[in-house]
Order: structure tokens, then sequence, then C-alpha cells
């Protein structure tokens, strides 16, 4: 008998999730200041999270460029995000592991124009900074985000 209890107490001790299991499994997770690349102005933050699929995705969390108002909508998107607001919009989502610190195979909406675009993720500058880029064929646009 008392070996039975030692051996469920063991189990449940390590059936129990510890705060490292828990932990992200992304280094990109997290919350990012989105830097705009034609004024070098910071424009939102976006909280990016690991999907239910394991991918990862993010989504609006803040807006800081308040010059169309505290909480703008998206008057440019199509479908379910036309004239949505752009705060608590899912922005990015899909992107898969493609190497040590690097992202791809998703997409990114810019709310800007209401176009959505292949994305890649790359964590620069030790972890600091997140390299997003979305692109049409082979022209890319890159923005270089903040850890917040």
């Amino acid at each position: 008998m008392r070996l039975a209890i030692i051996a469920l107490c063991t189990f449940l001790l390590l059936a129990t999730p510890t705060s490292e299991a828990q932990s992200p499994s992304s280094p990109a997770v997290g919350r990012w200041k989105t830097i705009d690349d034609a004024t070098g102005k910071a424009k939102s933050i976006v909280e990016i999270y690991q999907a239910k699929d394991g991918r990862l995705a993010g989504k609006v969390v803040e807006i800081l460029d308040l010059k169309d108002g505290p909480n703008p909508a998206c008057d440019k998107c199509k479908g379910a995000n036309q004239g949505k607001p752009i705060k608590g919009m899912l922005i990015l989502w899909g992107l898969r592991p493609d190497g040590a610190g690097k992202w791809s195979g998703g997409r990114v909406l810019d709310p800007e124009n209401g176009k959505d675009y292949k994305a890649k993720l790359e964590l620069l500058d030790g972890g600091r900074k997140l390299g997003m880029s979305g692109c049409v064929a082979f022209l890319c646009r890159q923005q270089a985000w903040l850890r917040d």
C-alpha cells in the first residue's frame, strides 16, 4: 500500500505543470512596439502569441499614433474586418518556425490599406527587435518592431 501511495505521489508531482513548462515556446511571443518604416514613429503595440494550432499570431492591443483617434476603424479592410476597430484586431497569423529565430508561412494585415501580405518574422539584435516583413511576390517591405 505504501509503495502505491509513493508511486501515485511521484506521478502527480511529475504530471503537474511547472512554470517552465507553461512558458512560451517561441522567443517572438510577447508585446512589440510597431515602428512605421516610412516615418520612424511608433504606431501601436502588437501582442504576439502562440495560437492553438502552435503557429504564431498577433493582435493590436494598443494604438500609440492617435492622429485618427484613440481607436480608429479599419475602413479600408474588406470582409469581416471592414469598419471594425483596429484595437483588438488580429493582424498577424499562421507563422511557423523557419530556422533559429525565424518564422514564415503566415500573413500580415496592414490596417492602413486593408490588404494582407505574406509574412515573415526574424529576431534581431539579440531578441530586442523583430524584423517583420510583408511581401507580395518578390517585393517585400520590412519594419523593425521593438520589444515593449
